[in-house]
C-alpha cells in the first residue's frame, strides 16, 4: 500500500478551494500553508491565459527529509505517507533544507488571530495548541481522515474533481489507471525522490 495523489491540471481552475479546505482542517496559523496553488501566465497579449500548479508535500518514496532528520520526527509510514511528530521535532530545519519542493513550514511564533486587533475566535483558541512553537509542519495527506476511511480534505473539497487519491501500488486503482492512461508525471523526477503526487497535463 502506497497512497498517492493525482492532480489533473486540465481540470484545476485555480480556485484555491483546496487551500482553504486545508487551512480549515489543519487550523494552520496565518501565513502557513500546507498546500498552495502557483499561477503562471502564458501567451502574448491579447492571447494570454493562466496555468495553475498546485504544490504540496510530495510524500516521496525516497524522502530526503526523512534521511536528514536527526531525531526521527519526520517519518514515513508503511502506507507511504510522510508525517512530522512535533513532539520529537527540535526545530533544526534540516528537513526544510533537504526538501526540494519547499513544502514545509516552520512555527516562528505563536498562532495569532486572522483578524488583526481582535481576539482569537473560539475555533482559533481551540486549535492553536496543536501548533508547537519552534517546530516544522507540513501536509500529511490528512492521515487521520484517511485512516478513518475518508479522503483528504483537499480532495473532497475540489469542485472540479481535479484531485484523485488512492493506492499507487494497486494497478487497478483509479490513480494508477489515470497515470498509465494519461501519462502522469512527477515533479523533478531527475532528483530520484520518487514523489507520490502525479500531475496530468493531457
Amino acid at each position: 500500500m502506497r497512497y498517492g495523489l493525482v492532480i489533473d491540471l486540465k481540470r484545476c481552475v485555480g480556485c484555491n478551494a483546496c487551500t482553504v479546505a486545508c487551512k480549515q482542517k489543519n487550523s494552520t496559523p496565518p501565513g502557513v500553508y500546507y498546500g498552495r496553488v502557483l499561477i503562471r501566465e502564458t501567451g502574448k497579449y491579447p492571447l494570454v491565459h493562466q496555468e495553475f500548479q498546485p504544490i504540496l508535500c510530495m510524500h516521496c518514496s525516497e524522502a530526503p527529509c526523512v534521511e536528514v532528520c536527526p531525531t526521527g520526527a519526520t517519518q514515513k509510514l508503511e502506507n507511504g505517507i510522510v508525517i512530522v511528530d512535533q513532539e520529537k521535532c527540535i526545530g533544526c530545519r534540516y528537513c526544510m533544507t533537504a526538501c526540494p519542493y519547499n513544502a514545509r513550514s516552520f512555527n516562528y511564533s505563536r498562532a495569532e488571530s486572522f483578524f488583526p486587533e481582535k481576539e482569537a475566535t473560539l475555533y482559533e483558541q481551540t486549535r492553536q495548541g496543536e501548533h508547537i512553537l519552534g517546530t516544522v509542519e507540513k501536509c500529511d495527506f490528512c492521515v487521520d481522515r484517511v485512516e478513518a476511511g475518508e479522503l483528504p480534505a483537499c480532495v473532497e473539497t475540489c469542485p472540479a474533481s481535479a484531485r484523485v487519491f488512492g493506492n499507487l501500488d494497486d494497478p487497478q486503482s483509479e490513480v494508477s489507471q489515470l497515470i498509465a492512461q494519461r501519462g502522469g508525471r512527477q515533479l523533478r523526477p531527475e532528483i530520484g525522490t520518487d514523489p507520490s503526487v502525479y500531475y496530468l497535463d493531457a
